[in-house]
């Protein structure tokens, strides 16, 4: 779906105004060249016919110039001669654009920076969606589950080879540094989601977003994994609203299947 990335890729935002710069300079030194073209053509022009009528012709005649589309067959010996200089200034100022425009678009750095615009008006409308944080094996298999239900899923991470793999999943994704995951939790719209899920291995870091989601919306719902009772309690306090201990769930698995095994053989 596409990556936003909270550290913006800075290069990426200067090479797009460069670009726009050179290209501002390109189409100013087609428009001079299309003044001098057409004052040139005026000036050659030794036909009786108004003003108006001239002028017309001449800048048809260097519109065609630029855009390399007419026939000056019907000129006098002058006039092709300017044309032939005018040609020449036309080829050198076209290498110049070309040399100086192409390629600068097709970094790594300002692809990252368009796909972050982009990201940017899909998050804007973004709502009623599900916030996964994490994206290893816990937070992929559920958010995975959720896409497959219809859920809009939004993959917070820290770690750029999970986000690829996020957004090759479909899933729209938002990265960041793990110095400053508070950012990425703050432009996950949480006053719009439906619920977030917790889904980090490290207990701590799970307190953490839990602590700081519930003060940007202390009504939304909030699923996280504990280790055990104590982890249980600091996340509930710090507000989560249900925590789930996996060795419990494990414990209460295998003791059904125990018992259904049993009475199976009975």
């Amino acid at each position: 779906m596409g990556i936003y990335r909270v550290d913006e890729p800075r290069l990426g935002a200067v090479r797009v105004r460069e670009w726009r710069r050179r290209a501002r300079h390109a189409i100013a030194l087609l428009v001079l060249l299309l003044i001098a073209a057409t004052t040139g053509l005026m000036l050659l022009d030794g036909s009786s016919a108004p003003f108006s009528t001239r002028l017309f012709a001449a800048m048809w005649d260097a519109v065609n110039l630029i855009t390399t589309l007419g026939d000056f067959s019907d000129f006098d010996e002058r006039q092709k001669i300017f044309m032939l200089g005018a040609m020449f200034v036309t080829m050198l100022v076209a290498a110049f654009a070309l040399t100086r425009l192409t390629g600068i678009l097709s970094g790594d750095d300002v692809i990252a920076y368009r796909e972050n615009r982009a990201m940017e008006r899909k998050l804007e409308h973004l709502d009623n969606h599900v916030v996964i944080v994490g994206y290893r094996s816990l937070g992929q298999r559920i958010a995975d589950k959720l896409r497959r239900i219809g859920e809009t899923v939004l993959v917070l991470v820290a770690d750029k080879a999970m986000a690829d793999r996020a957004a090759e999943h479909g899933h729209m994704v938002i990265i960041s540094a793990p110095d400053v995951f508070d950012d990425a939790i703050r432009h996950a719209r949480l006053e719009n989601a439906k619920a977030l899920v917790a889904t980090a291995p490290d207990g701590d870091a799970n307190l953490a977003v839990t602590l700081l989601a519930h003060s940007l919306n202390s009504s939304l719902p909030i699923i996280t994994p504990g280790e055990n009772t104590l982890r249980k309690t600091l996340l509930e306090s710090a507000g989560a609203t249900r925590v789930v201990i996996g060795d419990e769930i494990l414990a209460e698995a295998l003791t059904q299947s125990l018992i259904a095994h049993a009475e199976t053989t009975s």
